[in-house]
């Protein structure tokens, strides 16, 4: 009756997510619990070179997942959703889109997946004695500068993802303080954009066809915890266009995945952090004090407190390992003994857990797009291995799964390493861990600490946006989103918890010192 209460009467929160490859919806109830959810799978595209997802599709998402989240509670609850406390949108950091002074796309939305801005990250990286990777949305604008692409001149605005669907439907031009550090460097003191950077910025760009001042054109940052608008009625018609859903839902600061998926795993402290691990796969780890050096293969962002994190991200990981598991499902089909998909899976992974602790040198390279932390410029999936190889399918499944937190190892490495960087406890999440053996052994090994998986692990970061909604929402004012996350979320919630064996760790030590020295033979694949 609680959950039925809280419908009705508009006590809960919802949160939407736009991920790489699907947009989930999550209505959660004023326990914090997940009460129903709504999906719509989707795909970008390579359109004359460029990975994108068209507006009209982005729309689409949003209303498919959405319609799908009212059929749902409707059917679970017996109640119409029709109004909530708090609401909130996610989606994948960083991206590029801009847009003229009428609201009209410039050009069509540039993903985090691009490796197309190298020349402008190293400028900019330079000028600024601070690492901008090249997925970055200031990167993107700096590149089409540089590039004299003919709209600069026409750019009144641009954001991000989760940024463009809040203004879309709240008719706000803002965004949350840890999506913007993957558009341009925050002050940390400031929680804002770093004004001397800006600044920098706007005298590189003098002279140029580029005429506008950078704070111009930046979205405002909303604290965390604040009100960043609300559900206008054009927003409510485009969200709903049953006209159920009722308009003036307050909705929190858009926020990146990176974050949504901190909230999701209570990682927000200082020596805490997670990986979330999907189509690309990235550690947050939050720092007590800033890095020595500028690195290039570890961006700097923050929590969704304004909190500084290093963050390794890596554009590949699960999409070259799914497609093997397709292949081989294919083959077992045509022998007449087709296996449903998650069975397969599970074959397949046990089958990978009971390979050679290095592979027994079957080397995997799950490069489907660019890799800045290894230097490639595009993607080439490559496998290779020596005559005297050790060619079992456990060997082969155990590499692609090594594959897939391989380039990560190689970032988190020089965190440890030469940051001296410690540890206390990692969270991962996403759908590499929906079969945890051995995903999650594998990501503790090349690691070196304990992974913990959490039951909430597989809502991900639509409930962790909904979590920023019900911390939006609260009537404690003075309440900080950790005391918020500790107290009203986590309080009593299980995980499980692997720690690293030697032998895991030994092989993939062995496994990396091939995969490093077989980088040659990737980049030139890349290259041809």
């Amino acid at each position: 009756m609680n959950s039925v209460n809280d419908i009705r009467e508009g006590k809960a929160v919802i949160g939407i997510e736009f991920g790489s490859t699907r947009v989930k919806a999550v209505l959660v109830g004023s326990d914090n619990a997940p009460l129903a959810s709504g999906v719509f799978d989707w795909q970008n595209e390579l359109a004359d070179g460029v990975w994108t997802y068209s507006l009209d599709m982005v729309k689409k998402g949003l209303q498919t997942c959405f319609a799908d989240l009212m059929k749902n509670v409707e059917t679970q609850y017996g109640v119409k959703l029709t109004k909530a406390a708090g609401f909130g949108i996610s989606a994948m950091m960083h991206g590029y889109l801009a847009f003229d002074a009428a609201g009209e796309l410039l050009v069509p939305f540039r993903t985090w997946r691009n490796t197309m801005t190298e020349e402008a990250a190293e400028k900019l990286t330079e000028a600024f004695s601070f690492n901008i990777p090249q997925r970055w949305s200031i990167a993107h604008l700096y590149q089409a500068i540089l590039n004299k692409e003919p709209h600069i001149g026409r750019v009144a605005f641009f954001t991000t993802l989760a940024g463009y669907v809040h203004y879309l439907l709240t008719g706000e031009k803002v965004i949350g303080v840890g999506d913007a550090s993957g558009m341009f460097p925050i002050d940390p003191a400031a929680k804002n954009y770093d004004a001397a950077m800006m600044k920098r910025f706007d005298e590189l760009t003098a002279g140029t066809a580029f005429t506008a001042k950078l704070g111009d054109i930046l979205p405002e940052i909303i604290p965390v915890g604040e009100c960043a608008g609300s559900l206008t009625a054009e927003g409510a018609k485009i969200l709903d266009p049953t006209g159920s859903f009722e308009a003036g839902v307050p909705f929190c600061p858009p926020e990146g995945d990176a974050q949504t998926g901190m909230a999701a795993t209570n990682s927000i402290a200082p020596r805490t952090g997670n990986v979330s691990a999907g189509t690309s796969i990235f550690a947050m780890i939050v720092l007590e004090k800033n890095l020595s050096a500028v690195h290039r293969e570890i961006d700097v962002v923050t929590t969704p407190d304004g909190a500084p994190v290093a963050m390794v991200h890596c554009n590949s990981c699960t999409t070259d390992l799914d497609a093997w598991v397709n292949m081989f499902g294919g083959l077992l089909k045509a022998a007449g003994s087709e296996l449903p998909k998650g069975r397969l899976y599970d074959l397949l992974y046990g089958l990978a857990a009971n390979g050679d602790p290095d592979c027994g040198g079957v080397i995997a390279y799950n490069y489907y797009a660019g890799e800045p932390v290894t230097g490639t410029q595009s993607g080439k999936p490559l496998i290779f291995r020596s005559p005297d190889s050790s060619f079992s399918i456990g060997n082969l499944m155990r590499s692609l799964v090594y594959s897939t937190v391989a380039t990560l190892k190689i970032g988190m490495d020089i965190l440890t390493d030469e940051e001296k960087i410690a540890l206390e406890r990692i969270y991962a999440h996403g759908g590499l861990f929906k079969t945890p053996v051995p995903s999650q052994n594998v990501l503790a090994a090349a690691l070196g600490t304990d992974i913990t998986l959490m039951k909430s692990a597989g809502e991900g970061g639509a409930w962790g946006i909904a979590l920023l909604a019900a911390y939006m929402a609260r009537t404690d004012r003075a309440e900080t989103l950790a005391a918020f996350l500790n107290d009203k979320v986590f309080a009593g919630m299980q995980g499980s918890t692997v720690s690293p064996t030697q032998s895991d760790i030994d092989g993939i030590k062995a496994y990396m010192a091939l995969y490093r020295a077989g980088l040659a033979a990737e980049k030139a694949a890349a290259e041809v």
